[in-house]
């Protein structure tokens, strides 16, 4: 089991030998509340767009489903007449300059994965910058919006935000709700009581302190030809090899075997390289990842290989008080 592996089942199974590494946490929540500290205090260089911005991130190490929700904010806006913009980190890309403007004919190498993935998807105006408020000022020279969501970006407190939502795994929780590195969370659990809703991920119903959120299977897409089929496109029992180079791959072969099929497991690292080698399996079986990891594998795939659609149905409840906060931020 890799380093990373052995201390997500640590974060959140627990494991004695995490407590030897308090003092780093100790260290490390220092430096969070300083840096926290001193957006609350408008000290600091921070910028404010002249369009609301809505932040979609989380406190934890490893995926909560924020690109499924952005991508149904995006169609959710253009609903209601919006020009939507988005702003990521463009985590493993490697363009030329930055900011970077994205489009769906460029490579995944320049682009990093996520944001190809929603530019392909939607068509949306995205730029890319680990300073998110220079990809917002970049954006915004280019596009007239209305409105800009950053694809992650909680912690990135250069960019002022008028919105915080929070997503969590709704099955794996907080962990054992310590900070890095001797449990998943980015910042103290108490970061939480500032933020503007949570939405769990996978939850039944809303809970009492946030909304539930589905990411809902739509299709399978063929990697080669763009051939959609149903999710009843294969029989139940079907065999098939499934990769997911995602921050859960679990929650992504759960989803496999919920739709009655049997998939053998193949877990990659987030935001993982693939090579038509390493998804050279045996025995020879229809092969189904993520969307996210088909971005990067359309040159060489095979045949038979195939990526499931999913898109996030939110509460009622959620889309209602979303409907409210746009209604005030843009009156």
């Amino acid at each position: 089991m890799a380093l990373t592996d052995r201390l997500l089942d640590a974060w959140y199974n627990g494991h004695p030998a995490l407590t030897l590494l308090r003092p780093l946490e100790a260290l490390y929540r220092r430096v969070v509340d300083a840096k926290r500290a001193r957006f609350v205090a408008g000290q600091g260089a921070i910028y404010k767009a002249p369009v609301p911005v809505v932040v979609v991130g989380n406190i934890t190490v490893g995926g909560t489903g924020k690109t499924p929700l952005i991508l149904w904010m995006i169609d959710h806006c253009r609903q209601r007449g919006l020009r939507v913009g988005v702003v990521s980190r463009g985590y493993g890309a490697k363009p030329p300059s930055l900011p970077w403007r994205v489009q769906a004919q460029q490579s995944v190498d320049l682009t990093g994965d996520e944001p190809l993935l929603i530019v392909k998807r939607t068509g949306v105006p995205l730029m890319i910058d680990p300073d998110r408020s220079q990809a917002v000022r970049a954006l915004l020279a280019e596009e007239p919006l209305d409105l800009i969501l950053s694809d992650d970006g909680l912690q990135h407190y250069r960019l002022a935000r008028d919105l915080e939502l929070v997503l969590i795994d709704a099955a794996r929780g907080l962990g054992n709700r310590r900070c890095l590195p001797a449990g998943p969370l980015r910042e103290p659990i108490e970061r939480l009581q500032s933020v503007d809703a949570l939405l769990y991920n996978g939850a039944g119903a809303d809970r009492e302190d946030g909304y539930a959120f589905q990411l809902q299977p739509s299709a399978l897409v063929n990697l080669r030809s763009g051939e959609r089929q149903p999710v009843d496109y294969f029989s139940p029992g079907q065999a098939l090899h499934a990769v997911a180079g995602i921050g859960n791959p679990q929650r992504f072969f759960n989803t496999l075997e919920g739709l009655h099929w049997r998939p053998v497991p193949h877990a990659f690292a987030d935001h993982a390289e693939f090579s038509a080698e390493a998804l050279a399996f045996t025995p020879a079986l229809p092969l189904v990842m993520t969307e996210k990891d088909a971005v990067k594998c359309t040159a060489f795939a095979a045949p038979d290989w195939w990526y499931l659609a999913v898109e996030a149905v939110p509460s009622a409840a959620f889309v209602s008080w979303f409907d409210s906060q746009l209604t005030r931020l843009l009156p």
